[in-house]
């Protein structure tokens, strides 16, 4: 619940009926595995925040680097794909630093796998 702490449900879900095209994105994180869940709401912009919460890096979002540079400068056991472009594809925009260590205070996450 520290998750959704202040925000009434029937509001997300009107927002999300209102504007489908969001439903894409939160859709392609579950798709690769991951747990995309409401973690505020920002008043200006008048947007829901949504957070991918699954507790580990999903399987399938592993084995990958920062970006495009990083990916082609391996020249062995290269990953299978690159964070940047992976965010692209799915609609979605990478966490800042910030948005991160905000998510460590809603929850246990990265515990076992290594996120940086």
């Amino acid at each position: 619940m520290a998750l959704h702490n202040g925000l009434e449900w029937d509001n997300v879900q009107t927002k999300l009926e209102n504007n489908t095209e969001k439903l894409w994105p939160l859709s392609e994180m579950e798709r690769t595995g991951g747990e995309p869940d409401v973690v505020g709401y920002d008043k200006k912009n008048d947007v829901f925040i949504f957070y991918d919460c699954s507790p580990e890096s999903p399987e399938d979002r592993r084995s990958i680097c920062y970006d495009r540079e990083a990916l082609e400068s391996r020249k062995e056991h290269k990953p299978v794909n690159n964070a940047i472009d992976m965010a692209a594809a799915m609609g979605i925009e990478l966490l800042t630093e910030e948005q991160y260590r905000e998510l460590q205070k809603l929850g246990k996450f990265d515990l076992k796998t290594s996120a940086g």
